[in-house]
């Protein structure tokens, strides 16, 4: 047996979410989630929220697991506050090789943040990007927004 739909056999993320692999400290669960520190975290409660089903990234799914997923974030971030009191919060999720991903199965990084936690920035040192059409790159997207979701676009006026 080598996959299901819902799983995938050599993932580590898909052992994890399925209770195979007890090496990690679970601090919160719900139906379709789980969370827990990764093996490294980058600061003191660091938290990964995961789908317990196999999904490679936040673009791949459906609306309602990024809603309970989103929501397990919030609900961890709060619990992180009360536990830690760090002094921010990061939530970062990568998709594709060129944001960075390193594992293919999605999960939502919540990372509390302190003064010298030399984390570091996750910005790129301000620059003059080269010349951007940005009228029409905006046009581009609100027509993929209107065809794609279904949601009302900025009036004329505002654009």
């Amino acid at each position: 047996m080598t996959s299901s739909p819902d799983w995938l056999e050599d993932c580590d993320f898909c052992s994890i979410a399925r209770g195979k692999d007890q090496s990690v400290e679970v601090v919160c669960e719900g139906e379709t989630w789980i969370a827990f520190f990764p093996p490294k975290p980058a600061t003191a409660g660091h938290t990964l929220v995961i789908p317990r089903r196999h999904v490679p990234d936040l673009w791949s799914a459906d609306l309602t697991l990024a809603t309970d997923l989103t929501e397990a974030a919030i609900q961890v971030g709060r619990a992180i506050r009360t536990a830690v009191t760090p002094d921010g919060l990061n939530l970062i999720t990568s998709s594709g090789e060129e944001a960075e991903q390193t594992v293919y199965h999605l999960h939502l990084h919540v990372v509390p943040r302190y003064r010298d936690d030399e984390f570091g920035e996750i910005w790129p040192p301000k620059r003059e990007l080269p010349d951007i059409d940005l009228e029409g790159v905006a046009g581009r997207v609100r027509d993929a927004c209107q065809a794609r979701c279904n949601v009302i676009t900025p009036s004329k006026e505002r654009q």
